[in-house]
């Protein structure tokens, strides 16, 4: 074999392809008379004939069902053979000049990167679009400033070393990806040439970028957006020292101290020296973004000072009903039937009586819970018991999202002050329906066994019966099993589902009385405070803000939106519970816990910045320790809760 060959049987040639049926024979042909024959054809969700022709033109053809130009990339490079030490990568709609690729391929022993420049030719300026030169030349001149290498194009035209690839450790899924790389590569010290290449306007089909003023535009937001992620990334690893992440961990210990003695907020001063706290608790968690590694001793370390320092603080008023209903049943009593105040009840106060919020309200918690409180209670009615209870449930979830994602991507639960203070501090019992969603995820998506159904279906049932949103968790699980397992399994799965919730019902459902939710209460029906969507929609339908049912209809059409869309467990639930908190009529800064696990592998940065913003909701109870009553937050205090929530929703980090 001559050298020159086997230059040429070192390349795989990558091209992403989506209705390219009128160019791709073409394109394969003329790469097969350059003497390239290792060909990989990525269709990324074609409806006409183009995996067809490309097979009968002799490429191999694998597909990518999840739509996007770095996702096709990405899973074509996951077919390397030992062999390959070159990748080419190229359009299959036939723009890319490709007699141009000999003067590519001949620059092989001296560069690593080696990249098409369209713009260097005249036919090549010609034929692109007035948008493409436009967004071309910007995004290279960004690049210059950021990174100090002047590139003159994003050609799709590009030839790179294997090793080259695996040592920038592409990210991007989508139209940043050509971005991402040549930004990468030059952080990498990567040897980096341009040659020019003719272009010309593609040869058939429709583009789906440049084609249209939306296309445009959309993937110049991404270009963009993708500079400024790699520019911040680049930023941070000047802040990649220990000491960094000794100052992360000294805030969010100080910050815990200082905030611990302030939670008692019926008094007016004590908001105020609170937020201080959570404030520096909150600057000690954002550093902590930056720490690219950490060892088990310090995730461990800071996980369990920081809630300990909190375990003594004054709680939530909700703990006052959690003790209650516990201590009620053991006297004989169903939390369901009675509210705080019945007169049935009345000889039964505790001296903590006064401190239960809604008394008029009977038990709203489902039935697992109720069984939680009772076996704490008749261990010991105390504040202190049950904060240990609810950090120990906090405390696995961390170790379980410790060792899926490793301690550093963990950081974003373990070291988030919302979560510490929701439960080591406040003493919510969301942390009980945390983990066995968590579970339910990570034991589905970390097994290819068919039993994973029935037991992720059991978790998210036991997660169901502690609290309610949970629910249509349960119906994705259902869906999936019936289009991969048929219905009879999909009904099994449903059966294990709902097993929890009816087991734990039958000591509560006496008598023919099975009200497990007090829908009459006005807690339940219009009660309102720090809501997003329901709120901007009183504004143009004031009667809605006395319903809360009617809200129950846009999140049953984003939960069905979601079953048709989701892929994956993580996305279901993360964009299901996101939908939640945006529809809901009902939100308390604690409902924003429930996001925080799935961030872990979203790095969704609408989570990160609410775990912080989430804090405004305090202005509640302390205008209430000033006397004034009315429980609702002003437009300005729901523009900084909620702004950072939803501008970062479209801030993903693709893992």
């Amino acid at each position: 074999m001559s050298n020159d060959q086997h230059h040429l049987d070192s390349i795989l040639v990558i091209i992403p392809v989506r209705d390219e049926e009128i160019a791709i024979t073409g394109v394969i042909s003329a790469l097969k008379s350059l003497g390239l024959h290792k060909i990989l054809v990525v269709d990324n969700g074609s409806t006409d004939c183009s995996i067809a022709k490309a097979q009968a033109a002799g490429a191999k053809v694998i597909t990518e069902p999840i739509p996007g130009y770095g996702r096709a990339c990405w899973r074509g490079l996951q077919e390397l053979t030992p062999e390959i030490e070159w990748i080419l990568f190229c359009d299959g709609d036939g723009s890319d000049d490709l007699a141009s690729l000999p003067k590519l391929i001949a620059k092989m022993t001296e560069f690593d990167f080696i990249l098409g420049d369209r713009r260097a030719t005249s036919q090549g300026r010609q034929a692109m679009t007035a948008i493409q030169n436009f967004g071309n030349g910007l995004a290279t001149y960004l690049m210059g400033l950021g990174w100090g290498y002047w590139y003159h194009d994003l050609s799709p035209l590009r030839l790179i070393k294997r090793s080259a690839i695996e040592q920038i450790q592409m990210q991007d899924r989508g139209f940043g990806w050509t971005v991402e790389m040549q930004a990468r590569a030059i952080e990498c010290g990567l040897r980096i040439c341009e040659l020019p290449v003719g272009y010309r306007q593609r040869q058939g089909g429709r583009s789906k970028i440049s084609g249209t003023l939306r296309g445009s535009v959309q993937a110049g937001t991404i270009i963009l957006t993708t500079l400024g992620k790699l520019y911040l990334r680049r930023l941070l690893q000047y802040f990649n020292s220990p000491f960094w992440l000794w100052l992360s961990a000294i805030f969010l210990i100080v910050g815990a101290i200082v905030a611990m003695p302030y939670g008692n907020f019926t008094q007016p001063e004590t908001v105020p020296r609170f937020w201080w706290g959570m404030g520096v608790m909150a600057l000690g968690f954002a550093l902590s973004w930056t720490i690219a590694s950490i060892k088990g001793v310090w995730f461990w370390a800071i996980v369990i000072i920081t809630r300990l320092i909190l375990l003594p603080m004054y709680p939530g008023d909700d703990i006052w009903r959690y003790l209650w209903e516990g201590y009620i049943q053991l006297q004989g009593f169903s939390p369901y039937d009675f509210p705080p105040n019945a007169a049935e009840l009345l000889s039964y106060r505790t001296q903590w009586w006064s401190s239960i919020n809604h008394v008029d309200v009977s038990a709203i918690y489902p039935p697992i819970t109720q069984i939680g409180f009772r076996i704490l209670a008749a261990i010991s009615p105390t504040v202190i018991l049950f904060k240990i209870a609810f950090v120990a449930a906090d405390l696995l979830v961390c170790w379980l999202l410790s060792r899926r994602f490793g301690y550093q991507k963990t950081l974003l639960y373990a070291w988030n002050p919302l979560i510490i203070y929701s439960f080591a501090g406040s003493a919510h019992y969301d942390s009980w329906f945390i983990l066995p969603l968590v579970a339910a995820w990570l034991i589905f998506e970390g097994s290819k066994k068919e039993r994973r159904w029935l037991q992720s279906a059991l978790l998210v049932g036991i997660s169901v019966a502690i609290k309610w949103m949970s629910l249509p968790i349960l119906g994705f699980l259902v869906w999936r099993g019936f289009l991969r397992l048929g219905l009879t399994k999909a009904l099994i799965i449903l059966g294990y589902g709902f097993l929890p919730l009816i087991l734990s019902s039958f000591s509560f459902c006496t008598s023919g009385s099975c009200q497990l939710i007090p829908t009459s209460s006005v807690f339940v029906s219009h009660g309102r405070s720090a809501e997003f969507i329901p709120y901007l929609i009183s504004y143009i339908w004031e009667p809605s803000r006395w319903d809360n049912w009617l809200f129950l209809f846009p999140l049953a059409l984003a939960s069905f939106w979601l079953l048709l869309r989701a892929k994956s467990f993580n996305n279901f639930a993360e964009w299901y519970l996101i939908f939640v908190l945006l529809l809901s009529p009902i939100i308390h800064a604690w409902y924003f816990t429930w996001l925080v696990p799935f961030a872990v592998a979203s790095r969704n940065w609408g989570t990160r910045l609410l775990s912080i913003s989430a804090f405004i909701y305090f202005a509640l109870p302390y205008r209430q320790a000033l006397g004034n009553n009315d429980w609702f937050l002003t437009n300005p205090e729901r523009l900084w809760l909620w702004f950072p929530f939803v501008a970062g929703l479209f801030w993903f980090k693709d893992e």
